[in-house]
């Protein structure tokens, strides 16, 4: 019987690292708290496409500038 370690591969570590990659992540997260406090107002789920759509007009901008702002802080 074989045993195998799951072990990232150079590009999953390099990816890992990026900082593009953690911006996509943390605003993935973001759209994804939006779906859901949207869904639970409108009492069913209002889908990721919608939410993404909604939360790119209403609250994007502002999202972006408070975390350039708070980046710089620890630059």
């Amino acid at each position: 019987m074989s045993t195998e370690v799951n072990r990232a591969t150079p590009g999953e570590d390099l990816l890992k690292k990026s900082s593009l990659y953690r911006e996509f992540l943390a605003e993935r997260e973001e759209i994804l708290r939006h779906k859901w406090l949207e869904s639970e107002k409108a009492g069913c789920d209002i889908g990721f496409e919608q939410a993404l759509t909604d939360w790119i007009v209403k609250h994007r901008s502002q999202w972006r500038r408070t975390r350039s702002s708070s980046q710089s802080l620890c630059n």
